[in-house]
């Protein structure tokens, strides 16, 4: 599988991506706090980011693949419409399923007593990464470079404020820096997993790729609304969340048109 490029292409995509998580934790060593204003402003950011990516980077093209390969506009919308849902239940599915933990919501899924709440915590992460790296795998594999830059550069954009904000949880919850560190690091790395996945299944059947993208598309979906959204307002600044999204969407989309 690593004989194809566009596999190889996704895989070090996903892993850049994945490693700007651990670029946007290295501040803590060199500031106390972020207040948490400026963090509902990042997580807002991260999440007009992938919103952008998921409608220019993937629905778009999604729909472009299906009607290419179809020759119907009804079909074509019928397939990325069936795909988002499905990449939609496959995330509702892994978050009703798998234990997990976020620091404000608390736990979600089936909760085993014996997991500390730390690896909950990274859990509750890779679930969130994993759509990620999906993604800027399937964005290679679809054939053209350029989008999979697109995804894995804007992915990484939002990695990067999202970065922050996990180390300064976990530091909020007394783990040491370097351990907050390696912890970022450490979930960061579930996203080129993500993104083999994505490139070698679309890589062994092009007509797979409308389906990749639209099933990509609606698993960030619904990690945006799920998740990212609602963590954005939690703490009572949606304004500044909406700010920071807005923000997101139409640097994501001018990304999009340069590197498009």
């Amino acid at each position: 599988m690593l004989n194809n490029p566009s596999v190889v292409y996704g895989l070090l995509g996903s892993l850049g991506a994945g490693l700007a998580t651990t670029i946007g934790a290295l501040p803590i060593f060199f500031i106390k706090r972020v207040t948490e204003k400026v963090q509902g402003a990042m997580l807002g950011f991260g999440a007009g980011v992938m919103l952008a990516a998921t409608s220019f980077s993937l629905i778009i093209p999604g729909i472009e693949a299906a009607t290419s390969a179809t020759g119907n506009n009804v079909t074509a919308a019928l397939i990325v419409a069936i795909g988002i849902l499905l990449g939609g239940a496959f995330l509702w599915f892994t978050h009703r399923n798998f234990p997990h933990e976020h620091f404000i919501k608390g736990s979600e899924g089936n909760q085993p007593s014996n997991l500390a709440r730390v690896w909950l915590f990274i859990l509750a992460i890779a679930l969130h990464n994993f759509p990620e790296g999906l993604a800027v795998g399937v964005g290679f594999a679809s054939g053209e470079v350029s989008q999979g830059l697109t995804l894995a550069a804007g992915i990484g954009l939002q990695n990067i404020p999202e970065g922050m904000v996990v180390a300064l949880s976990l530091i909020a919850e007394r783990y040491s820096k370097l351990y907050a560190l390696w912890i970022v690091l450490l979930t960061g790395l579930v996203e080129p997993f993500g993104g083999l996945i994505g490139a070698g299944v679309v890589s062994l059947a092009k007509p797979l790729i409308p389906w990749g993208l639209s099933f990509a598309a609606g698993a960030m979906l619904f990690v945006i609304s799920d998740e990212i959204i609602p963590e954005s307002h939690r703490l009572g600044y949606e304004k500044q969340g909406t700010i920071g999204l807005m923000l997101g969407f139409v640097l994501m989309m001018l990304l999009d048109v340069v590197l498009g």
